[in-house]
């Protein structure tokens, strides 16, 4: 996560977490990718895109709560974090 100015770490286990997601996507647009040029159905291919969007947006939510929970124990330190809640917000809701 990060804005034009400040970059955020993301936590490793949540990086690792979520580079992992992201590989079962890539491999689910292969998938689909596969489905689209065998003639697969129409409501085949769109049951995986859905499934394949979902997989996306779990991702965004896992890198913005982990955001969101470096936010929080930076005001706790009394250091202004890297990216503010407004900014963590804005992220979320571009997913919502």
């Amino acid at each position: 996560v990060c804005s034009s100015d400040l970059p955020m770490q993301v936590d490793p286990a949540v990086a690792s977490d979520v580079t992992t997601r992201l590989r079962r996507v890539r491999g689910q647009l292969d998938g689909i990718i596969a489905m689209i040029e065998d003639g697969r159905s129409c409501s085949d291919v769109v049951t995986q895109l859905s499934a394949a969007s979902r997989a996306l947006d779990r991702a965004g939510f896992k890198v913005v709560a982990s955001g969101l929970v470096q936010c929080a124990a930076a005001e706790d330190r009394g250091e202004t974090p890297e990216l503010s809640r407004v900014q963590l917000e804005k992220l979320f809701l571009s997913l919502a």
